[in-house]
């Protein structure tokens, strides 16, 4: 039986230029977490000014929502925490 690994989706702007941002942190997650993804899909969104990142199709962080983008220790917990909660996430942790 074939396990169908996590897939993590970025949502962004094209027309406010955040193109580059997603692209950095798709390399970040895939690779921290190359075992545990099935890939990073970077999507360009229709809806200006957004900046959401998606696990399997669920929504965990919405730069509108939150006022603000993620730092990438932040994403790298939320993602860890459901993909592969054991995981040590080494200086990017939480203390």
């Amino acid at each position: 039986m074939l396990i169908m690994k996590p897939v993590i989706t970025i949502e962004y702007c094209p027309k406010c230029g955040w193109l580059l941002r997603a692209a950095y942190m798709a390399q970040e997650l895939l690779t921290t977490f190359t075992d545990d993804l099935g890939g990073v899909t970077l999507r360009p969104s229709e809806v200006g000014g957004s900046y959401i990142i998606y696990l399997n199709g669920e929504k965990i962080f919405d730069r509108k929502e939150a006022g603000h983008f993620p730092e990438i220790k932040i994403l790298k917990q939320l993602v860890r925490d459901v993909v592969n909660p054991e995981k040590s996430l080494g200086h990017s942790d939480r203390v």
